[in-house]
């Protein structure tokens, strides 16, 4: 029997600004199961990194959040920051897009890691959170001597993997990854996608993965949900969301993919909508193809057109 990590109902995040909230996340259901990895896609500007920051409660100040997300059936959006600071690293963690902005230049990686490890293990010896910093470094493939090397002294690959090492240094049980590969050619990005692999199995954690990639969605997810605008548009396992697709926008990234039999470029016409004053009814009907009047007006459900696959289109019937 599979068990339920994490669970959101009706999820929303707003930042206030001078010119109103923008709707980052306005309204989305998921669960996640232990062991399970879940695959978040979407163009840029549709809410992926903030649902991935809200998780581990790394929002701005004022940013306001409602609905329900719960973590081992406690709900993190009544914790205190103090509270929420125990859970990340301990429980929770999250790997950033460009660790060369996320690693202080003055500091070794022995310094980045004994920061990391007294916030949470205080009762351990100074030796004995080296020794757990060297063996999250040596799972990695970077041997215990670099600890004392600065971050310019890596590769962007190393870092990223330093990034992961502090990530898992104290084994948690869900890891969020924003974008985990970017900027990476893919020999380095095919060996990131394998450290997750073999962490996963090796520590039984739950993963986010936050991509553009969706070869890498399709290699290493069990499920994916789409994101358009702030909101849910399918969600289903990687098979049913790749193979049969049922909402136009998930129809369009995928025939936007480049692969060896492709003869010519397809993209989506026009750009994702302002999340200060989304569109009316189904957020992507300016650029769909197939917008009626009712996709104007009324704002679709989510409904569950095979077992686990879910869309938001209100002809989704016709793509079944």
């Amino acid at each position: 029997m599979s068990e339920t990590i994490l669970e959101a109902k009706g999820l929303k995040v707003h930042y206030p600004t001078k010119r109103g909230p923008i709707h980052a996340v306005d309204g989305v259901d998921f669960d996640l199961q232990i062991g399970e990895t879940l695959g978040v896609v979407g163009e840029t500007g549709c809410g992926k990194s903030t649902l991935g920051k809200s998780i581990l409660g790394l929002l701005p100040p004022g940013t306001e959040v409602g609905g329900s997300l719960k973590f081992r059936d406690r709900e993190l959006l009544k914790l205190r920051p103090a509270e929420f600071r125990k859970l990340r690293g301990e429980e929770m963690a999250l790997i950033f897009q460009d660790p060369m902005t996320r690693l202080d230049p003055l500091m070794t990686i022995r310094d980045h890691f004994l920061e990391t490890i007294h916030v949470h293990r205080a009762e351990l010896s100074k030796a004995e959170a080296i020794e757990l910093a060297a063996e999250a470094l040596r799972s990695m493939g970077i041997p215990r001597s670099r600890l004392n090397h600065y971050p310019h002294e890596f590769s962007g690959g190393m870092r990223q993997r330093i990034m992961i090492a502090m990530a898992v240094v104290l084994k948690p049980k869900l890891l969020v990854a924003d974008e985990p590969t970017t900027a990476l050619d893919v020999i380095v990005e095919a060996q990131i996608l394998d450290i997750l692999r073999d962490l996963k199995r090796a520590y039984g954690m739950s993963l986010v993965l936050i991509t553009h990639n969706l070869g890498i969605v399709a290699e290493v997810c069990d499920r994916t949900v789409v994101m358009y605008a702030g909101k849910f548009a399918e969600l289903g396992s990687v098979n049913d969301v790749f193979k049969k697709p049922i909402h136009p926008y998930t129809q369009g990234l995928l025939a936007s993919t480049i692969h060896l039999e492709t003869k010519e470029l397809r993209s989506i016409d026009g750009l994702p909508p302002s999340l200060l004053s989304p569109p009316s009814g189904c957020r992507f009907h300016p650029r769909c193809t197939y917008a009626k009047d009712i996709c104007v007006r009324e704002e679709p459900a989510m409904i569950e057109y095979r077992p686990g696959h879910f869309a938001a289109c209100h002809f989704g019937r016709d793509f079944v």
